[in-house]
């Protein structure tokens, strides 16, 4: 992230709709998602006064954010855990860098981390001559394949078993062709048990820090978070500076609701919590722990009150599941480590509206996301704000590249629509050529735009005043 590149999103689109098998295993992979989650949030009254205490809980912990982010930095340091702050993404991938080779490390085990992946980490430390390596089964999966992730939750999910298997035969040495569930989980568990007894570092993202106790929580399915923060020597978590609450208290609610949006569970097989290094007398855990917090364009975010609210995000996934243009186009078409609507609002507002605002396009505006957001983000209202700014030089907006889009021929046409409605005979005129031209309209600028995907509008020769007129009102 943060590179201010354009997406080429209507490329993107193009072929991901052409991709038939693509489409199949999104559309397979969101059903099963979504029927989860209904079998956990049963009950209409009490989901509803769940997500309005997380929406206060998140609002509550960033109205009071500089002051929790100092106290949290006192409390971890306290406890033994050394704490970064680092603006911008180059920033902090040198300084974890620089971390491991104050170690003379060359190995890294990595649990899932978006934040991780928004600093394309993997990458950097290999152009270093470090290891880094995926060990969520689904990351682990997509490594292999010089992919990013396609969901936040399920990164592999436009994947099935038949693809997978090929990645595993052709990347893994010995590995045979199968397409057995079990067969495909022991291959992948045998190749990474390797790895968590050589490397030399672990590498966790930070689902929640807890502001009273300076503890990192971390939730996984499959115990390799859990490896990556207890076998190595040394810890490293890596957090957006969002991701806090005030107090132990918060964090039940939370779970709750991260858990059952994300994967439709009641409760995760393993639910982290980290509060200091290996302290002396225990027989495990890392001997030193890192915490790097994380900016990267979201300080910017927090200084505009609406903005604000995209940092409620707690990562769970579910906006994407129940998104219909991300059932059918999946993650890769939207050109950034965060599809879907969450996606749409986030990537705008730290990559810039030129660089990605096209994505807030690919919207109906159904209001899905919002009905189901967890913290009850007004995804859509945000939405309508960015592309409003892509067309608006308020010289206001805090958003980068607002403007982008207008131009004075557009503006042109929206006076010269303006001054026709406000005198009755030059409406009443402009109506009577439009009727004459019907379906005839010449199909330039952004008519020509409009066109592309959908019908020319057509025009009644009549005014809706006239046809009244003629023929009357039937109320019935």
């Amino acid at each position: 992230m943060a590179n201010h590149q354009p997406v080429d999103f209507e490329n993107n689109v193009s072929r991901a709709l052409k991709d038939t098998q693509l489409i199949k295993n999104i559309q397979s992979a969101m059903d099963t998602l979504v029927t989860k989650r209904k079998g956990i949030f049963t009950d209409a009254a009490e989901t509803a006064q769940l997500r309005a205490l997380g929406n206060a809980t998140k609002s509550h912990a960033l109205a009071k954010l500089p002051e929790l982010l100092e106290r949290l930095e006192k409390k971890c340091t306290e406890n033994g855990i050394q704490v970064h702050w680092e603006e911008t993404i180059p920033e902090a991938n040198q300084l974890v860098l620089d971390i491991m080779k104050s170690h003379g490390a060359t190995r890294l085990v990595k649990g899932k981390s978006m934040v991780s992946e928004e600093m394309e980490l993997n990458a950097y430390l290999q152009k270093h001559g470090i290891e880094a390596l995926e060990t969520d089964l689904g990351e682990f999966i997509i490594q292999l394949n010089h992919e990013t992730p396609a969901h936040i939750i399920v990164p592999a999910i436009h994947k099935n078993r038949d693809q997978i298997s090929k990645i595993f035969h052709d990347n893994i040495p010995g590995s045979p062709y199968t397409e057995n569930v079990d067969e495909l989980n022991a291959i992948a568990r045998k190749t990474l048990r390797q790895k968590f007894q050589k490397a030399d570092f672990g590498l966790s993202g930070v689902n929640f820090a807890v502001d009273e106790t300076g503890t990192l929580c971390l939730v996984d399915n499959e115990g390799n978070g859990r490896m990556c923060t207890t076998v190595p020597g040394v810890h490293i978590a890596l957090m957006g500076l969002e991701k806090l609450v005030e107090k132990l208290e918060d964090l039940p609610p939370m779970l709750r609701l991260l858990i059952g949006s994300a994967t439709g569970q009641l409760i995760t097989t393993y639910v982290n919590m980290i509060t200091s290094p290996r302290k002396p007398g225990e027989k495990d855990g890392p001997k030193e722990v890192h915490l790097v917090i994380l900016d990267n364009g979201r300080s910017k975010i927090y200084a505009d009150a609406q903005r604000r609210q995209t940092l409620y995000c707690i990562r769970c996934g579910t906006c994407l599941s129940h998104c219909p243009v991300y059932n059918r186009i999946g993650g890769h078409a939207y050109g950034y480590i965060y599809p879907g609507p969450i996606g749409k609002i986030l990537n705008p507002q730290v990559e810039g509206l030129e660089a990605a605002g096209v994505l807030a396009t690919a919207s109906s505006l159904c209001n899905a996301c919002e009905e189901v957001c967890p913290v009850k983000i007004p995804i859509p209202e945000l939405i309508r704000r960015i592309r409003n700014e892509s067309y608006s030089k308020d010289p206001a907006s805090t958003v980068e590249g607002h403007g982008y889009k207008s131009n004075w021929i557009e503006s042109l046409a929206w006076k010269i629509w303006a001054i026709a409605n406000t005198y009755p005979l030059l409406n009443a005129a402009g109506i009577k050529i439009l009727g004459l031209l019907g379906l005839n309209l010449p199909k330039v600028g952004p008519l020509k735009q409009l066109t592309r995907y959908r019908k020319a509008p057509e025009f009644s020769p009549q005014s809706l005043n006239e046809l009244v007129k003629q023929h009357g009102v039937d109320n019935e």
